[in-house]
């Protein structure tokens, strides 16, 4: 059995067009399947931890949505070990997918699912804040700053939706980043690493914990990391002169940044951020709270992805 966690609502409904794609495939297939439509944000949080819970060896969950309902689900698993889980990306960024080279038409993604047998253990991110009070996980990354602040703003952006309608989603980040710039403010950070050294840093622009490469529409602000290598990159823009800003940044969309001394990356297991002012703080592009201490940690791993990827 494969229950199905479908999110219509993904680029403004045109996921609708992809899962009744879907559902050829399977009647023609005659593959058994339960679907759940999600209806409130959080929802897939709540189905996933129903399911997850089911009494069954292994829970096939697939996920027919955008790195938002990937993040709601993988934070509503009770168990991990129990879960195998599948994505058909229908969402604007699709930042996830894009990692892990996850593409072709409905009925080619839905055939690749079905068709695995042993799929791919990739590690999970996790972030806490209210002195650790708070905590979520995340597939994709983890900011505070500037990467923060753009995807606050996406959440509620009449661009976002503009973009979406007319089926050039990708650009929404690209024109947030720009109006970001002129009311972005730079803080002050101090960084304890899981092997116990400490940075310091001023006029910090942001920092982004990596689990996959990139992020943002394909922002490869970790060109390096590989999504189970048991480490979460962390990637610091900082002391960046205002004139060298808007060259510095397209460095960064090529991957070309870490040849700079403005950034700076660190791989390892776990970290402690304390700034000097709250910060906005986001999860896989969702806005989690302004923060002023933050914990980043990789959980080596955790799911097992029913996609065939390219990056191992």
């Amino acid at each position: 059995m494969y229950y199905f966690i479908v999110n219509l609502q993904a680029r403004n409904g045109r996921a609708l067009q992809v899962w009744n794609e879907v559902k050829g495939v399977l009647k023609k297939y005659s593959v058994p399947y339960t679907p759940y439509e999600t209806s409130f944000e959080g929802h897939a949080t709540e189905l996933a931890r129903e399911l997850s819970s089911l009494p069954e060896p292994k829970v096939h969950i697939i996920i027919l949505g955008g790195d938002g309902t990937i993040n709601e689900v993988i934070n509503g698993i009770e168990d991990f070990t129990k879960v195998r889980l599948g994505v058909i990306p229908t969402g604007s960024g699709n930042d996830f997918a894009r990692n892990l080279s996850i593409k072709g038409t409905s009925e080619e993604i839905i055939q690749d699912i079905l068709s695995c047998e042993n799929g791919t253990m990739l590690d999970l991110g996790a972030v806490s804040w209210n002195d650790r009070k708070h905590r979520r996980l995340f597939a994709i990354s983890s900011g505070i700053g500037f990467d923060a602040l753009v995807c606050k703003k996406s959440m509620t952006s009449k661009v976002k939706r503009f973009f979406n309608a007319i089926h050039l989603g990708k650009l929404t980040y690209l024109v947030l980043t720009v109006q970001s710039l002129l009311s972005m403010k730079t803080f002050q950070a101090d960084v304890v690493l899981d092997s116990h050294s400490k940075v310091s840093f001023h006029e910090v622009i942001f920092s982004a914990a990596m689990n996959l490469r990139a992020e943002g529409g394909g922002v490869p602000m970790a060109p390096s990391s590989k999504p189970n290598d048991g480490l979460i990159p962390i990637c610091i823009a900082s002391d960046i002169p205002s004139i060298l800003l808007p060259f510095c940044l397209i460095l960064l969309v090529l991957g070309k940044h870490e040849r700079l001394k403005y950034f700076h990356t660190y791989d390892d297991i776990s970290c402690h951020i304390h700034m000097d002012a709250p910060v906005v703080l986001h999860a896989d592009g969702e806005y989690l709270a302004d923060v002023t201490d933050v914990w980043f940690e990789c959980l080596p791993n955790r799911i097992e992805l029913l996609n065939t990827i390219k990056d191992k």
